[in-house]
């Protein structure tokens, strides 16, 4: 049976969100030999270079960044350095599946974010599940109880950052290529991996640890492949709940790599997160389809 549109969209979605689970789990096993920002240097030279020859074969070097998205482009940059920082620290300090788990909130905090700062309608409803959803955070980070781990505000952190770059995504003209600003990122991160790496020290790494980091920076690559194809494909209320499967692979890999198994609350946090998110953004959608312009 031949594969329709929307069955290609989720299938590339699971693998986006496969991708980039598998290059955070690479990450976390190679952080158990070497320091943060040596990880974050000699991966980001090899998904720079993996990301400028795609961005060149793909003409977005024919022009330079337009005068007036210069400043967004400088803020996305600048909101993906920190979230890449406070996600990795957290990362290299919690389980996978939890780490992934608070990520999950993001699209619903750039809801929020977008009604606070650019004045887009938010209402009563998605407002509701926005609140559950951070309910949900709190069950999976426990503060306050024998189970708070620290580095899970690393991970929160990482959300606010995220939901600054999104927004200043949303600021950019459709002339800026998104290969182009990849490629840019990619090496912002790279660049303050090398201002910061004097501050750790250097380890000799074995060609296992080459052969990791190397992966990683394929896994990165392969999932924004993914992800920019999975905008093509299929209906967007149909495939987009599948980010969430990201979840299925981050408990997965890190029961398999790592031995973690998620706690109950843990478990009962990342339902609720997953549930409120997929029940906003089906709201949004019906709602955008009955009654353009009407406050979800």
């Amino acid at each position: 049976m031949p594969l329709t549109d929307n069955m290609r969209g989720a299938l590339l979605m699971i693998g986006a969100m496969g991708a980039y689970t598998f290059n955070d789990a690479l990450v976390k096993l190679a952080s158990l030999e070497l320091g943060l920002y040596q990880i974050m240097v000699v991966r980001g030279i090899m998904a720079t270079a993996l990301l400028g020859t795609i961005a060149w074969v793909k003409g977005a070097f024919r022009r330079p960044v337009p005068r007036g998205d210069r400043w967004p482009v400088a803020l996305r940059t600048g909101a993906e350095i920190g979230g890449t920082l406070c996600f990795l620290t957290a990362l290299t300090q919690m389980p996978l599946a939890n780490a992934s788990a608070v990520l999950q909130i993001t699209p619903l905090a750039v809801t929020l974010a977008a009604a606070v700062f650019l004045g887009e309608p938010l209402g009563w409803r998605r407002l509701s599940a926005i609140a559950v959803a951070f309910l949900g955070v709190l069950f999976i980070i426990k503060p306050g109880f024998a189970g708070f781990d620290q580095a899970a505000l690393w991970a929160v952190a990482a959300v606010g950052f995220i939901v600054l770059r999104d927004l200043a995504t949303r600021r950019l003209s459709a002339q800026v290529s998104s290969y182009q600003v990849a490629f840019l990122t990619a090496g912002a991160i790279t660049f303050t991996g090398i201002v910061l790496s004097p501050t750790q020290d250097w380890v000799a790494m074995a060609p296992a640890t080459w052969a990791i980091l190397a992966g990683a920076a394929g896994f990165i690559l392969l999932g924004y492949i993914c992800s920019v194809a999975v905008m093509r494909v299929g209906e967007i209320a149909y495939v987009a709940p599948f980010r969430y499967t990201v979840m299925i692979w981050a408990i997965g890999l890190g029961y398999l790599v790592f031995g973690d198994i998620p706690d109950g609350w843990t478990v009962f946090g990342m339902l609720i997160v997953t549930l409120t998110g997929v029940y906003a953004f089906r709201r949004e959608q019906r709602l955008a389809r009955i009654t353009p312009g009407l406050k979800a």
